[in-house]
């Protein structure tokens, strides 16, 4: 296990990053199409195709999820990667025309420096292409990559995190995030991630809880301006399940975004969370296995969201928000 969402077999993962646009694109693509739903609890969103997931809606499966920066803009990438998948022969066959099924969700990270003059077309179709090429089932990198360049939180440079486990059925349950939440990843201002109780082997620090929390540092915090966030993640397993079901687990992951950034689903974060299962184990007792999957779900997202404030770098540019990193070493 490299405790990343490629333990899952059948997924691949690939980044394209612009450290000059300040911003990126992460593709997560099924070797075969998965089942997917999704929920969206934050009050600004940025999405494309997440409607057709809701479990009465006729599409069953996805070829691949973005997740990317950019905005509203951000939205082409998901174009470059049908390109790339149609490319490959990939999609679902409407009378012998392949169409990639390929649900995003982006963040907002037009205000965090980067040159974002890129005249009449965004770059973020040909990111999407070139994230989808760079897929693989190995090893990726964390931090300010992919669609978590351009991310930024309330108290230190947001990123893009991931982390896996197997849950107690059996099942491998892993999530995949990119961290620009409007609420803050730490505990006031210390270096203690709302995360620790969740953490394994130091994955973010080890820095475990502070000996008090004081109601201080429980006091609201979040960006300077009411600009718009976002946490925008997806959590996956190797389970059979049906679109339902899937939509439960997603339900469920949002918990882990809420115990590891406070607050969260505001009114200008956007937060979407995806779920996808890939199907090659199946349930044993439905009920039971689905909760246990979903109570794993809910510790892997925490986790993954900080590691992916901890993995992250500041972006180089002047006055730039200041990785955890730099921080607290």
């Amino acid at each position: 296990m490299r405790n990343l969402l490629t333990d899952i077999p059948g997924i691949a993962v690939g980044h394209a990053t612009d450290l000059a646009l300040g911003s990126g694109v992460t593709a997560i693509v099924f070797d075969e199409p998965a089942t997917a739903s999704a929920v969206t609890l934050g009050g600004a969103p940025g999405s494309r195709d997440t409607t057709l997931l809701e479990p009465e809606m006729s599409v069953q499966r996805v070829d691949a999820i973005v997740l990317s920066g950019g905005s509203v803009f951000g939205l082409d990438a998901a174009g470059g990667v049908q390109a790339a998948l149609r490319a490959q022969g990939r999609g679902l066959d409407i009378r012998g025309m392949r169409v990639p099924i390929v649900p995003q969700a982006i963040i907002f990270d037009l205000l965090n420096g980067g040159n974002k003059d890129w005249g009449t077309f965004s770059p973020y179709r040909d990111l999407g292409y070139e994230a989808t090429g760079a897929a693989g089932h190995g090893a990726f990198a964390l931090g300010t990559v992919g669609a978590g360049t351009g991310a930024t939180t309330a108290t230190v440079k947001g990123g893009l995190g991931s982390a896996s486990a197997v849950a107690r059925t059996g099942h491998i349950v892993a999530a995949i995030t990119a961290v620009n939440a409007l609420g803050a990843p730490t505990i006031g201002d210390s270096a203690h991630f709302w995360s620790a109780p969740y953490e394994v082997d130091g994955e973010f620090g080890g820095r475990g809880w502070p000996a008090a929390i004081p109601p201080a540092d429980l006091a609201m915090r979040v960006k300077g301006a009411p600009v718009p966030a976002t946490t925008i993640c997806l959590v996956a397993t190797d389970a059979v399940l049906t679109k339902a079901q899937a939509k439960r687990l997603a339900i469920m992951a949002n918990d882990g975004l809420a115990r590891a950034i406070l607050p969260a689903h505001a009114p200008m974060d956007g937060d979407t969370m995806f779920a996808a299962a890939t199907g090659r184990r199946p349930l044993a007792d439905p009920d039971h296995d689905l909760t246990e999957i979903g109570h794993t779900a809910t510790l892997v997202m925490a986790r993954a969201i900080a590691r992916g404030v901890y993995e992250a770098t500041a972006l180089p540019y002047a006055g730039a928000l200041a990785s955890w990193k730099d921080r607290f070493g």
